[in-house]
């Protein structure tokens, strides 16, 4: 196991979580419709034209020319309403070398979208192979999702290319068990204090809510940023760069020297999982550390581009329960999220100043944080707002590490499509995914921006 299990965060925490804590394992079956925590509908793809038979259909003994691509799907049809898409399958080790496209209908209009293109994914954001999270059993293919807003209707087709293989002998074939998952990101958790149908945080300036109606799971979370939050905290405050190297004590138990500490950015605010509307119950209990954060991965989440802002706590909503029921992960996959306007969040639980142990670059998910900037930046330009917060949060958080944005670092590969298990790998300490694994993400336009964020960052920190 990379990294050690801990559910207690020293004494101030361990006060709000007296009682046991048992959290029930994410179920994977689909889920009936909740509209205040969400709901998955798990639906199996079918057979879909030619290439799907062996033999030609209606000639006696006339065996089939040459097997056409294999092609799945799922006619139009009326379901519950969804506002994510995605598509999974059973063995995660098994890539989908092929073209997945959906088309959806609008609650808001009754009209049919045209098709769109999902991304394959193929399990380049995932846990490393020998991490504990990656051994579970649960774990399955899937493809990038897809936000589509509010909808009622789908149609799915998934065609193979040709000569692809799953297997050596099973050429123009798909991976079995696929299934399209339409993701509901209800309202919010139970307790979340949201205020709308968006889960935007409610209460005072400070985003505070009242303790008393948070849950056991919720407890635990919240419990992991304190200091740095109240409990019960929707968000956690910016501060300035002096206020900021407080934030170093509770990062790295003391131990970063003084010269190191001088060189902390401030700290972003930050909705917390509560402010953004998590259900606590989906995820494992517990965290996983890291010893450290000597890189950040940035990574586009390939979900499109069409959301409002206002919708940002939905998609993280429906991005963690695609993370979580339909793949099969402990947890949310990134360590943070930022939107279109460059408000950051809270990612996978444990404490927004440790060193958690997310599963976002497979491979290199060790000593690193994964950021997922929300969006498709392969041919759109990334928003400047999000690239400013992304040179905020490598500057606060890489330097509570003593980082420095513009330097490069060691990490060791814990086996991927790029780099040797074992190998030692010299990366920038601000990396693309792709630098770590063989990717688009994060998209051609955002991974462009890098230099210059890696530049922002240094400055924010105050280096020369």
């Amino acid at each position: 196991m990379r990294g050690f299990l801990a559910s207690s965060i020293g004494v101030a925490t361990a006060a709000a979580l007296a009682l046991p804590l048992v959290l029930p394992t994410p179920a994977l079956a689909a889920a009936s419709p909740d509209a205040v925590t969400g709901s998955t509908q798990s639906l199996p793809l079918a057979p879909l034209g030619p290439g799907t038979a062996d033999r030609t259909p209606g000639v006696p003994g006339m065996s089939a020319s040459p097997r056409l691509p294999e092609t799945r799907g799922l006619a139009a049809r009326d379901v519950e309403t969804f506002s994510l898409v995605g598509v999974v399958w059973d063995d995660v080790s098994t890539e989908l070398h092929g073209h997945v496209q959906v088309r959806t209908r609008s609650t808001a209009t009754a009209a049919w979208s045209d098709w769109q293109d999902v991304e394959t994914h193929n399990s380049e954001h995932a846990a490393d192979p020998d991490a504990v999270e990656r051994g579970s059993g649960r774990i399955r293919g899937a493809t990038a999702p897809l936000w589509v807003g509010e909808s009622d209707g789908v149609e799915v087709r998934v065609q193979a290319e040709p000569g692809a293989a799953t297997t050596p002998r099973a050429p123009g074939r798909l991976p079995s068990g696929l299934r399209i998952e339409l993701v509901d990101p209800g309202l919010s958790a139970p307790g979340a204090g949201a205020d709308g149908k968006n889960g935007r945080p409610a209460g005072d300036d400070k985003g505070e809510v009242a303790v008393p109606g948070m849950t056991m799971e919720m407890a635990e979370s919240s419990a992991a940023n304190v200091p740095h939050a109240a409990l019960g905290a929707n968000e956690i405050t910016a501060l300035d760069k002096a206020d900021s190297t407080a934030d170093a004590v509770f990062a790295s138990d003391g131990t970063l020297s003084e010269a190191a500490a001088a060189y902390i950015g401030p700290r972003p605010r930050i909705v917390t999982r509560k402010g953004w509307g998590a259900d606590e119950s989906l995820r494992e209990p517990g965290f996983v550390y890291t010893s450290k954060v000597k890189a950040a991965f940035v990574h586009h989440s390939a979900s499109g581009n069409n959301y409002a802002c206002k919708d940002a706590p939905a998609v993280l909503r429906s991005l963690y329960r695609y993370h979580v029921v339909s793949s099969g992960w402990r947890d949310f996959g990134y360590n943070f999220a930022v939107d279109k306007c460059g408000t950051v969040y809270e990612g996978r639980a444990g404490g927004v100043s440790k060193p958690v142990l997310g599963a976002h670059t497979m491979g290199f998910n060790t000593d690193s944080m994964g950021i997922a900037v929300l969006g498709t930046y392969t041919s759109t330009a990334p928003p400047a707002p999000a690239l400013d917060a992304v040179a905020r949060l490598t500057a606060w958080k890489l330097g509570l590490f003593g980082a420095d944005p513009r330097a490069k670092t060691t990490l060791k590969s814990g086996g991927g499509n790029r780099f040797p298990k074992g190998q030692s790998v010299k990366l920038n300490v601000i990396s693309g995914h792709r630098d770590g694994f063989a990717t688009e993400c994060p998209g051609k336009q955002l991974y462009a921006k890098l230099p210059p964020t890696r530049t922002a960052s240094a400055k924010l920190q105050g280096r020369p």
